[in-house]
């Protein structure tokens, strides 16, 4: 199969925003959730998860105090 063959929706995740980059802050730092546990929480891809993280994304943005995390499922 090749990747022209699957859809587009199985291919992509959403884009990280800042705010899920503040939420995937909080949820490794604060709570000590693996990587692969908070983009699964997040519906992101885990190198998004990790390029936040590891500074290389969103170096600006700090987390998300826990009393303020949301999560619309």
């Amino acid at each position: 199969m090749r990747r022209d063959d699957i859809p587009q929706h199985f291919r992509t995740t959403p884009p990280m925003t800042a705010e899920l980059a503040a939420k995937a802050l909080t949820l490794v730092k604060e709570f000590h959730l693996k990587q692969q546990q908070v983009a699964a929480l997040l519906g992101v891809n885990q190198g998004r998860v990790s390029e936040v993280v590891n500074g290389k994304r969103y170096v600006g943005v700090s987390p998300m105090p826990s009393d303020q995390l949301s999560f619309d499922f």
